[in-house]
């Protein structure tokens, strides 16, 4: 499990396809403050999809994308020299500074725009991010809600239709792949996943049983001593 609080960003140094027409895809990522720190097997988030480190050097990592996640996020569309948000699961008993973030990639969404809110002052300045999220994603954002973009948990300053509105901090731009975005920019997306298993609970909840359809009837009347 992850908060979506990035702890650094690395840089996509190969992407080897397999031989085998039906085997995983290879990437290669350069990570130096966390590679010492990983175990082959070890999970690790990549711009927010969970992945498994392999062939780990003491700078390096690589992991293995299965056709399913090539199709369902956009490390398909990365190349060398991309740079991406990293972050290590989160232990047991620490605290959740983010939110519950399971690196389950529910789609693609498209950057709209980013940009400072005093342009005088980029150094400093807070940003707005606008982006189009799969329509079918919509139901499950909310206002002040949470949503995980590329790996990083925001909240959600307000949504209209499926373009959903996000205030960036300066700490949140510098330090993350947003200041690397342009309009256009695919970009990873992850519900809350509390407001899936909402929607799940209650589609199971039985249906009230509708009460009978009752009208007053000559019938009745006469049967009733009216």
């Amino acid at each position: 499990m992850f908060t979506g609080l990035i702890e650094t960003t690395g840089t996509i140094l190969d992407i080897v396809p397999s031989r085998n027409s039906a085997g995983p895809t290879r990437m290669t990522i350069s990570a130096p403050s966390i590679a010492p720190r990983l175990h082959i097997g070890d999970s690790v988030a990549v711009s927010g999809v969970c992945l498994t480190a392999l062939d780990i050097t003491l700078t390096t990592f690589s992991a293995d994308l299965a056709e399913e996640t090539l199709a369902r996020t956009t490390l398909s569309k990365l190349t060398c020299g991309t740079v991406v948000n990293l972050e290590l699961p989160t232990p047991a008993g620490s605290p959740l500074g983010g939110h519950v973030v399971q690196g389950h990639v529910d789609g693609v969404g498209t950057l709209i725009v980013v940009e400072p809110v005093n342009p005088d002052d980029e150094a400093t300045t807070d940003w707005r991010l606008r982006l189009a999220i799969p329509s079918q994603l919509s139901k499950y954002v909310a206002p002040q809600g949470s949503i995980t973009v590329d790996g990083i948990s925001l909240t959600v300053a307000g949504i209209i239709g499926d373009v959903v509105s996000i205030a960036i901090i300066p700490h949140t731009y510098s330090m993350t792949t947003i200041r690397t975005l342009r309009p256009g920019s695919p970009i990873n997306i992850e519900v809350d996943m509390l407001a899936k298993y909402a929607e799940k609970q209650a589609a199971a909840q039985p249906t009230p049983a509708r009460r009978p359809q009752w009208t007053v009837t000559e019938g009745y009347l006469l049967e009733n001593g009216y």
